[in-house]
């Protein structure tokens, strides 16, 4: 069973950087897709950013240039570094795993929050 365990989260200032981390348990890390994806008060959840097993990423428009998706197979640990922090990327950020063989993100973290003041 696939456990994802976030961190990281916290209080910030607009311009500032954080970078969250999401580690992976319970399965071959390097067989899932890793994805992080967040939800502002009141908003559906987004998908932010994700990788593949072989690291190629993708973004979505509004962090584009200012988040960064990793990962550390080594570790089994992803990174999102956040830079340039906006009042609206205020939200609760959550890390999912989705098997290379289905298109589903099936395995959630607790999430964490990020709070960024203007």
């Amino acid at each position: 069973q696939v456990q994802v365990v976030e961190s990281g989260g916290g209080l910030v200032q607009a311009g500032d950087s954080l970078r969250l981390s999401c580690a992976f348990f319970g399965r071959t890390f390097s067989m899932y897709v890793m994805g992080w994806f967040r939800q502002a008060p009141g908003k559906e959840r987004e998908l932010v950013a994700q990788i593949t097993s072989g690291g190629s990423t993708s973004e979505a428009d509004s962090v584009k240039g200012r988040f960064t998706l990793s990962r550390d197979n080594a570790k089994n640990t992803v990174y999102l570094q956040r830079n340039s922090l906006k009042p609206e990327d205020t939200a609760v950020y959550y890390c999912a795993a989705r098997d290379t063989r289905t298109e589903n993100y099936d395995d959630w973290g607790q999430g964490t929050q990020v709070t960024v003041s203007s």
